[in-house]
């Protein structure tokens, strides 16, 4: 897929190849059963996504070049952020509108929503650089107000 398509498109395209795929895992082998192998799955694919977005050098994986990353999930107005803070090492920030959830929504599928984009976060920033952290409290997806971000960079963990 065109690493330049923004965040949203990328999540409803795969949104809707992934709805009759899960329908069908559910029929064979249970609700339960298909989550756990769709959450599976989504984690390795976010930490590949996240590993194919970082450079070469791990030094240049840093807060910077990660918030710059967002650009690509802000895209086509897909989210409105207050940004909190950002220094060398954190970078916090509330979504407080969230076109994924209507997205996931309008398709039917609003209760995978929190696996396919939310569930991605915070394996995606571990690819991305293994000192990076998410903590994250609460989601629109899941009925919160708005969503909390808490990016954290543990500089020490860096050579």
């Amino acid at each position: 897929m065109d690493p330049k398509l923004p965040i949203i498109k990328r999540r409803e395209i795969e949104a809707r190849v992934i709805k009759p795929i899960f329908e069908e895992m559910v029929t064979q082998f249970g609700k339960k059963a298909a989550l756990s192998i769709l959450e599976n799955a989504i984690r390795r694919d976010a930490i590949t996504q996240g590993t194919a977005a970082a450079s070469n050098d791990p030094k240049e994986n840093d807060i910077a070049a990660f918030v710059k990353l967002y650009e690509l999930w802000t895209a086509d107005d897909a989210l409105e952020m207050d940004v909190l803070n950002i220094t060398e090492t954190n970078f916090d920030f509330n979504i407080t509108e969230c076109q994924y959830a209507r997205m996931y929504k309008k398709l039917g599928i609003a209760e995978l929503g929190s696996v396919l984009s939310c569930g991605r976060d915070k394996h995606f920033c571990g690819g991305f650089n293994p000192q990076l952290k998410l903590q994250r409290g609460q989601t629109i997806m899941k009925g919160a107000q708005f969503c909390d971000f808490r990016y954290r960079l543990d500089k020490n963990g860096q050579e």
